[in-house]
């Protein structure tokens, strides 16, 4: 069983400011605090479940996790029909390397994530009312478990729950 000494940091942004939140883990093992998602065919979350922040795919809608924390292992995800705050709505890997700079890795998000994002939701994110963030490997996970996986998260800007998948909503 593999040890889960960092997670990914989630970098919330908005229209005029971005903020970085550090979110990691500390030596812990996989799936202690939490299962595994319950699953239809297509991998859609099908019950709530508590499941390890490596485990998180694209299409998957969570509970916003406790902002005021600074170490996640788990996160709750939701069938996307269910009230939800987040949906993850692409995902891609940094290249090989030295472990990259903070304004290397927000560059490289929003040069990916932005055009993903209106290709998801139909909108550009400065027309919705929708907004995203990221889950990016911290130098730890990069070093220890070669996590190089970054994940765009969309929310609300209202802070208002999310009912059904956003994907080609134009909200």
């Amino acid at each position: 069983m593999s040890l889960r000494s960092s997670l990914r940091p989630l970098a919330l942004t908005g229209s005029a400011l971005a903020a970085a939140v550090l979110l990691s883990g500390c030596s812990i093992p996989a799936n202690v605090f939490s299962g595994d998602a319950e699953r239809n065919e297509k991998g859609a979350v099908t019950a709530d479940s508590k499941i390890d922040i490596f485990e998180l795919k694209v299409g998957d809608c969570k509970l916003a996790d406790d902002a005021s924390s600074t170490e996640l292992s788990d996160t709750n995800v939701v069938p996307c029909d269910d009230p939800h705050d987040e949906e993850i709505f692409y995902e891609f890997d940094l290249p090989e390397g030295d472990f990259p700079a903070a304004d290397v890795v927000e560059k490289t998000v929003w040069e990916t994530c932005d055009p993903q994002f209106e290709a998801f939701v139909g909108l550009s994110e400065a027309d919705s009312t929708l907004t995203y963030a990221y889950f990016s490997p911290t130098k730890d996970g990069w070093e220890q478990l070669d996590d190089r996986t970054i994940q765009c998260v969309l929310f609300s800007e209202e802070g208002t729950p999310l009912e059904g998948s956003a994907k080609g909503t134009k909200i």
